[in-house]
């Protein structure tokens, strides 16, 4: 993928990401930064998990990946930073 699609899945992964976990966005640089980290988490789980990873920014099935691992990163990043996430 180029880079552009990874910030345009990075920027829309960790938008809906935030909205999971906290209900409000950690801002928008930081959003695509954890968004395509989370894409880049949850592409490597998919991969070794299921074979298949995030092959465009486009595809739904690599969209939801990101989004996951979206969610894994911002737990992470909550957990490590003491701010307050669902559950």
């Amino acid at each position: 993928m180029s880079i552009l699609s990874w910030i345009i899945l990075g920027l829309i992964a960790g938008f809906v990401g935030s909205k999971i976990v906290n209900k409000s966005g950690e801002g928008f640089f930081l959003d695509i930064a954890l968004g395509i980290i989370g894409a880049i988490v949850g592409g490597t789980i998919s991969a070794f998990l299921f074979g298949r990873g995030i092959t465009s920014a486009f595809d739904p099935i690599s969209l939801i990946i990101a989004i996951i691992g979206s969610v894994i990163v911002l737990l992470v990043y909550h957990a490590v930073t003491g701010k307050r996430s669902i559950g």
